[in-house]
């Protein structure tokens, strides 16, 4: 009974409504500037490159941010909530509430891509280069997410809700992507690669971005929390 009125009280805060719909609405902004561009390059026979496949996730992702970080710091993923969770920027008994968001919106995304845009490379599903060993790949998509999650508790920790970091979160979403997205399929978001997988049946990697993005932000968000606990701060 307990676990049942802890979440009817986390709830019940206008508050976490709020940061509730502004997941679900930043993540589905996330899954269709990401899986979108992907369908159209596949649907146009690859006319627009991979600038496109990079530009296009940097400016969302980075406007989704700059529209709700005050609100909800932006998830917008598991993976980054997991990691907030062990700096302790969030606290447990909302864990359950950013999860269901993050699910929610990147199904509701992946909907959007499906129905609007077109459904060709199996809805923008990551896939890795496996002329590359597994190892490798798998370390090249841990090393994607580090950044993303490093680059974006630089952001918190410096500037809290304030600035343009933002743009800074979206530059290196693009960069990783331009760069290490013929490597490992530079997802860094599980629930962006299960809303792809699933909708469209090909759910043979998987695996790999269902691990390496929560070993990425769970790498660097311990080793913030250790340096920042011995230094006396946050």
């Amino acid at each position: 009974m307990c676990p049942i009125i802890n979440i009817l009280q986390v709830w019940n805060q206008k508050i976490n409504q709020k940061k509730f719909f502004a997941e679900i609405v930043g993540t589905c902004i996330l899954v269709i500037v990401s899986a979108g561009p992907a369908v159209l390059n596949a649907k146009y026979a690859g006319m627009f490159g991979p600038w496109f496949l990079a530009l296009c996730p940097a400016v969302g992702v980075g406007l989704a941010i700059c529209a709700f970080t005050k609100i909800s710091m932006a998830h917008y993923n598991p993976a980054v909530t997991i990691g907030f969770l062990i700096t302790k920027h969030m606290p447990r008994n909302l864990l359950g509430l950013y999860l269901t968001a993050e699910f929610i919106g990147a199904f509701l995304g992946i909907l959007f891509v499906k129905y609007v845009i077109g459904t060709q490379a199996n809805l923008g599903a990551n896939a890795p280069n496996y002329a590359y060993p597994t190892p490798v790949i798998f370390g090249v998509e841990v090393l994607a997410t580090m950044f993303v999650m490093g680059i974006t508790l630089i952001v918190v920790h410096d500037r809290g809700h304030h600035g343009p970091g933002w743009a800074a979160v979206g530059a290196v979403i693009g960069l990783d992507i331009f760069f290490f997205g013929t490597v490992s399929g530079a997802s860094m978001n599980p629930i962006r690669s299960m809303a792809s997988a699933v909708a469209s049946g090909y759910i043979h990697d998987l695996w790999l971005y269902l691990t390496a993005p929560f070993v990425g932000t769970s790498i660097v968000a311990f080793v913030y929390r250790i340096k920042f606990k011995k230094s006396g701060s946050k």
